[in-house]
């Protein structure tokens, strides 16, 4: 749980060719809404993209919006990359279109949470603020 004084620091990451970034826009808005600092990398990120942008901007959240289906080929790379360069502690988020099955698999890897077509943005928020990690 985030006590701390400290603004929760949210990337939000649009990896790979998906095209479709109004979610991502709609959820990165809510965010600010609420009171987070958010980041928002744009479409067309690679993964190594995606870890540099986690780093250099110290967050608290990654949270990657997929809705290309690839998913399974993203999100490891991103994990291994995010390891690799020792934010272990960062809060993993995944959303979009990701069927139940690989919902399973991406927790496996270490994502915390996935959202999916339907949660509504205050589920997101209030997921944010009970399980971003504090830092001192």
């Amino acid at each position: 749980m985030n006590v701390s004084n400290e603004k929760i620091r949210v990337l939000v990451a649009k990896p790979g060719l998906d095209g479709h970034d109004r979610g991502a826009k709609v959820i990165a808005r809510a965010l600010r809404d609420a009171g987070f600092e958010v980041v928002y990398t744009g479409l067309h990120q690679t993964p190594e993209m995606v870890v540099r942008a986690a780093i250099e901007e110290d967050v608290h959240v990654v949270g990657l919006s997929i809705l290309s289906g690839a998913h399974n080929a993203l999100v490891p790379e991103i994990m291994d990359g995010l390891k690799k360069e020792g934010l272990t502690d960062a809060l993993i988020l995944v959303g979009g279109i990701i069927p139940e099955d690989d919902i399973i698999e991406l927790k496996k890897l270490g994502v915390h949470m996935v959202f999916t077509p339907g949660a509504s943005l205050q589920e997101v928020v209030d997921y944010i603020q009970a399980n971003a990690p504090k830092r001192t």
